[in-house]
């Protein structure tokens, strides 16, 4: 057996599914290996996309997607979806490709040192250097991708050594268990709960997995402590729960910030100092409990007052076991701002002015969304609206990425929910900046068959930095450009474009695409004139008063 086939062989024995990937020369005998194989290879337009693709597989499922990429060039390419891994905590692998390192005719054409290049934004990177050490990289590879906090690994696979026999021996999958937390932290845990007058939950990242949403769902209704949580936290706890104050969607002077600041203990599950802080902390003010798979990581934004370290579910439970409703509790100023919140959010979500304010483009998605749909952001301003306006029942049903918050991501991610989701509705809502960074990957869905919307919020602009930039007083210059006719566009991939011109025809262009075969892209025009006033409303407006 050659190494190639090997390599194959031990990502069978991992459950890999599928490899995302644009391969090259330096592949082929990888590439020859997996003909034959079970796993399906989804050839992307550019590796950034089959990135985005691996990372997003591994956010939804816990195994660590695949992809793969020549040397070079494409190894280069899967940097920025190394970094959206490694930050948004999904597991995922890529291989590389690489000249042959025993004798090479070609001297340094296109060598550059990958694994070297990728080791600060991944958790483990290696290069094969022998065939028979294949299937134990494979496991240690696919273990520490897997390993709380998940993030990105990297393998490259020298074209010589690929070509080279190898014994065929595997490795076992085992599985690990999570250590529990310290006794005492749960008892101090409790305490600070039980001393404090009003307090709250926060729920972040790390809390989004099954087990742990379940615990904290439990917790909440048996206690009655309301939560809000960060934009990565979104879905973790159903929104239409009564308890629930909203989403910190900016880091301060938000509507929320209100109750945050009038809490004495907040009860912190899953959310660390990689995602933007949804809260600054400061001397004197609310104490903070930790609770994660990870110590907490010390910021000048940051330094909680007790780690809970250990399996989140686990401790959520062994809280909820300890800790009973206490008669002093007092949440009535969280549910005055919450209403207050709601009145404000509210406002302009169901205008019907063209081009369409924000609100009302969240409200209009959320309003034809099934419940389980899935909807896909890439990066812009329009990322706030949805943190704080669309409201999730269920988790990963709201897929943004506010850990890297990269551009480019949002449509791969929505062909990757589509594809592992066949029967859920899915949406792709970019910017027109965002959109374009990887709007070649419009021919990989159709390709694949596809049932998918994509709506472009198309301002002509980086709306995002146009905002910073107008809010920090300095005169709007080099952000506008111009776009390709997003329609035709559409139409040469074989989708099918729409260009609304009413609210209503917006609201009737989404309801007929949802229900359609194929690739449907809507090019929305979208008014961000408000954006600077309403956004910094909590700050202008003192409703902390209440």
């Amino acid at each position: 057996m050659k190494t190639s086939d090997l390599f194959v062989k031990a990502l069978e024995n991992e459950g890999v599914e599928y490899i995302f990937g644009l391969p090259g020369e330096e592949n082929l005998d990888f590439l020859n290996s997996l003909k034959d194989s079970k796993i399906r290879l989804i050839l992307t337009r550019h590796e950034q996309g089959a990135g985005f693709m691996a990372a997003t597989y591994g956010r939804l499922t816990g195994k660590p997607g695949v992809c793969l990429s020549t040397l070079g060039p494409g190894a280069t390419n899967l940097v920025t979806p190394a970094a959206y891994a490694q930050l948004g905590g999904m597991p995922m692998l890529m291989i590389t490709g690489q000249k042959p390192i025993k004798s090479s005719k070609q001297g340094q054409f296109q060598i550059v040192d990958i694994v070297n290049m990728l080791r600060p934004i991944t958790k483990y990177t290696k290069q094969v250097v022998h065939g028979n050490n294949i299937a134990a990289i494979v496991r240690e590879a696919f273990r520490i991708a897997t390993e709380e906090r998940p993030g990105a690994v990297h393998i490259e696979l020298p074209e010589d050594i690929a070509a080279e026999p190898a014994d065929d021996r595997m490795y076992r999958v085992a599985t690990t268990r999570r250590p529990d937390a310290d006794n005492r932290a749960i008892k101090t845990a409790i305490k600070m709960l039980e001393d404090a007058e009003m307090p709250l939950i926060l729920v972040g990242a790390g809390a989004n997995r099954k087990r742990a949403s379940v615990a904290l769902t439990a917790l909440i209704d048996q206690l009655g402590i309301p939560f809000f949580n960060t934009q990565l936290g979104k879905g973790v706890i159903d929104e239409r729960h009564p308890a629930y104050l909203g989403t910190a969607a900016l880091s301060d002077h938000d509507f929320l910030h209100c109750a945050i600041e009038r809490a004495d203990v907040i009860l912190n599950v899953g959310h660390d100092v990689i995602e933007k802080p949804p809260f600054f902390m400061k001397e004197g003010g609310s104490k903070v409990i930790h609770v994660n798979f990870q110590p907490a990581q010390i910021d000048p934004v940051y330094f909680p007052q007790l780690d809970v370290v250990g399996d989140i579910a686990v401790s959520i439970n062994r809280i909820k076991t300890g800790l009973t409703k206490q008669a002093h509790w007092d949440f009535s100023y969280f549910y005055r701002v919450k209403e207050e919140v709601q009145t404000r959010l509210s406002r302009y979500s169901e205008d019907t002015r063209f081009p369409i304010l924000p609100q009302s483009a969240v409200h209009t998605i959320r309003q034809a969304l099934d419940e389980d749909g899935i909807l896909t952001l890439d990066n812009g301003i329009y990322k706030v609206w949805f943190a704080r306006n669309y409201p999730c029942y269920q988790n990963n049903s709201l897929l943004l990425d506010n850990a890297l918050a990269t551009m480019g991501a949002g449509l791969p991610s929505a062909m990757l929910a589509k594809l592992i989701n066949p029967d859920r509705k899915v949406i792709s809502v970019c910017g027109d900046g965002g959109f374009m960074m990887n709007s070649q990957e419009l021919e990989t869905a159709v390709r694949l068959g596809l049932d998918l919307v994509v709506i472009i919020l198309n301002d002509n602009a980086y709306g995002m930095i146009k905002w910073k930039q107008e809010g920090m007083g300095f005169d709007s210059f080099g952000l506008d450009y111009s776009n390709p006719d997003f329609v035709k566009y559409a139409d040469s991939y074989g989708a099918t474009g729409y260009r609304p011109q009413s609210h209503q025809e917006f609201s009737d262009i989404l309801q007929k695409a949802l229900q359609s075969k194929g690739v449907h892209l809507i090019d929305l025009a979208i008014d961000y004139s408000l954006n600077h006033a309403i956004l910094n409303e909590g700050l202008k407006e003192k409703i902390c008063i209440l």
